[in-house]
């Protein structure tokens, strides 16, 4: 699929999300010149009309949203016997991929992703539109900070409420208790998908879980949501009484509709947000006048320490008039060295305070470069150019960051360098497409080697085979289960079909031990009626014939068994004393071969004088009688 051109528009770049009904690629649109996301229903999927009528209602319901808080659908159509959605493209992440890596938000992040969830919802739910399957996979959070509702592929109108043989609809941990018992959803059923994510995003876990999807379908039904501070005493009284608003078992105890909840979510946000603000703290400050006066103190005790023996050699040497002078320049010589001591160290301290600060919080300071992979260009240059670096852009391939994206940084995120310096941003031109190796033919421990540019997934296909030895490679297929060609995407997802040898020989073989060989080799089986065996070759419940149900027998498919009743005996009849003519209608009647050596101009006018074999004998159904007759004038 990628580099196929859909519609004489889309141009297929990179494949973004796959999903249980469709597969989410990035493309460009050749016409407008801008990146979108197109979503492509699975081959298999095209001819059933349930869900292809369920992905034209996608596009219809997100169509008649226009808001900031919901994903945008440009376009919808199919190309041959794909159906295809056109939606903007936003790199970022979704809710569940930030609950992995944070396990719970606070109080304050919540808020500020519900606001947004909420006023997409409250949009979708004045259009008429009950979205039925909101969950944090369905909450995207761009790079730019914006926060997006989408999937609306359950959406329906709310005045058609009764999900009629479809009443599971949606993702179990996230189901309203009337969608469970009763197969009705409606905008409250939204409301309590609401508040079961907001428990999840504080508490870091979902209320119920279970090994069994319907044992947590029994406890929404039965159960009442908790408090999410009964498990995070962190979280405010305020967002506990949301919750339990939001999950009321009874529709009729929950918000009308998401903009009634968003509004009550807006009315304790100040509070929420003023209990949670952190205390400010002041920095500690040196007295103004203190460090001076305890310098003032212990330069007078120096001072003042020397000041006697100074002035009694300056009176002794006073008192010799010759020597004056030269006490004079010894004097000014020794305040000359003193002042230049003192600019030494003056001069000493200063620079050893400029290194300090150039070196610690100065130009020449060393921070980490910020984690930028997964950004938008514009956005990643912000956050390095905030931290103190000059950026310069520059393009590589990468097979694991879609083609747009910032893909790395060198020096790369976390590692130390100087303030100023310059970092390397890197984006990502998609992964590169390399030429595939032939492997079919070789033994599959091999071909994996030389697919080692590739992702090879486990378990191999395994194909039987009469031609081709066990464990060698007959094929080998892409992303979309077809053949590969001869280019294929850096690391993109291999899957390799290997020979199983031939089918297991069961003819012959009693019905149990059959079972038991197709068993073993990974196939199923099923049963066609029996037939009898006239040629007494194969017994009475043994296996008389095996044949698959598809072309091509793979691990999984289906060989339909027919069993031997044995040979069908029949007895023969008394015909001795029957004319000739009459013993052959009845022998032919069930169905015997019948020879005579008569004319059979004659036959009317014979009598059956014995038979071969002779009657009251079983024989196989369709065996030869041979009767002699007599002549009767």
């Amino acid at each position: 699929m990628i580099g196929r051109l859909i519609d004489g528009r889309y141009q297929v770049r990179s494949r973004i999300a796959r999903g249980g009904m469709a597969t989410v690629y990035l493309a460009t649109d050749l016409r407008l010149e801008r990146r979108v996301a197109i979503k492509i229903m699975h081959g298999h999927l095209a001819d059933d009309n349930t869900f292809k009528t369920r992905f034209v209602q996608e596009a219809r319901s997100a169509a008649r949203l226009a808001h900031p808080n919901v994903v945008n659908v440009f376009d919808q159509g199919q190309d041959a016997d794909m159906a295809y959605l056109v939606m903007e493209y936003l790199p970022g992440i979704t809710l569940r991929e930030l609950l992995k890596d944070y396990k719970k938000l606070t109080p304050e992040q919540t808020v500020d992703i519900m606001d947004a969830v909420l006023a997409g919802l409250a949009a979708a739910h004045k259009a008429g539109i009950v979205h039925r399957d909101l969950k944090p996979e369905n909450v995207l959070l761009a790079d730019d900070g914006r926060i997006k509702l989408g999937d609306f592929g359950l959406a329906r109108a709310a005045s058609a409420n009764t999900a009629t043989g479809q009443a599971l609809l949606g993702t179990i941990a996230y189901l309203s208790p009337e969608l469970v018992t009763r197969g009705v959803a409606d905008a409250r059923s939204d409301i309590y998908a609401v508040g079961i994510m907001m428990y999840e995003m504080l508490t870091g876990e979902q209320p119920y879980v279970g090994e069994a999807p319907m044992a947590i379908a029994y406890q929404h039904a039965n159960d009442q949501v908790p408090t999410p501070s009964s498990k995070n005493p962190a979280v405010p009284v305020e967002l506990d009484e949301l919750v339990l608003w939001a999950t009321n078992r009874d529709p009729e105890a929950r918000p009308n509709d998401a903009r009634e909840m968003l509004e009550r979510l807006r009315e304790v946000e100040p509070g929420i947000r003023s209990s949670h603000r952190p205390l400010q703290t002041q920095a500690t400050m040196v007295l103004p006048g203190a460090l001076p006066a305890a310098a003032a103190t212990a330069e007078t005790r120096v001072l003042g320490a020397g000041a006697a023996p100074v002035a009694a050699t300056a009176t002794l040497e006073a008192s010799d008039g010759d020597d004056t002078e030269a006490l004079a320049k010894s004097a000014d010589r020794r305040k000359r060295r003193g002042y230049w001591i003192i600019a030494l160290v003056l001069l000493l301290t200063g620079l050893a305070a400029g290194t300090g600060w150039y070196f610690g919080a100065g130009p020449g300071a060393l921070a980490p470069v910020p984690e930028t992979a997964k950004l938008a260009p514009a956005v990643a240059t912000d956050v390095l150019e905030k931290a103190g670096f000059t950026v310069e852009p520059a393009e590589r391939n990468d097979p694991v960051i879609p083609k747009g994206q910032v893909s790395g940084t060198d020096p790369e995120g976390g590692e130390q360098a100087q303030r100023g310096s310059t970092v390397t941003l890197f984006v990502s031109l998609g992964p590169q497409i390399l030429p595939v190796p032939e492997v079919r033919g070789t033994p599959s421990a091999d071909a994996r080697t030389t697919l080692k540019d590739f992702t090879v997934v486990e378990p191999n296909v395994l194909q039987f085979s009469d031609d081709v030895p066990a464990d060698t490679v007959i094929d080998v297929l892409d992303a979309e289960g077809t053949s590969v060609g001869a280019e294929y995407p850096e690391l993109g997802e291999l899957t390799l079909v290997v020979s199983a040898g031939p089918i297991p020989d069961v003819i012959a073989m009693p019905s149990a031990d059959a079972e038991a060989a197709l068993t073993q080799a990974g196939l199923q089986f099923d049963y066609l009626d029996p037939v009898f065996d006239n040629s007494g070759e194969i017994a009475d419940g043994s296996v008389i014939a095996a044949e698959p149900t598809t072309e091509v027998v793979r691990q999984g498919d289906t060989i339909n068994l027919t069993l031997s009743k044995g040979q069908d005996l029949v007895e023969v009849p008394n015909i001795v004393g029957k004319s000739m003519s009459e013993a052959k209608a009845e022998l032919e009647k069930a169905e015997f071969k019948v020879s005579y050596s008569l004319p059979d101009l004659f036959l009317d006018l014979a009598t059956v004088t014995s038979s071969d074999p002779p009657a009251g004998e079983k024989i196989v159904r369709g065996s030869t009688i041979t009767i002699v007759g007599q002549l009767t004038l």
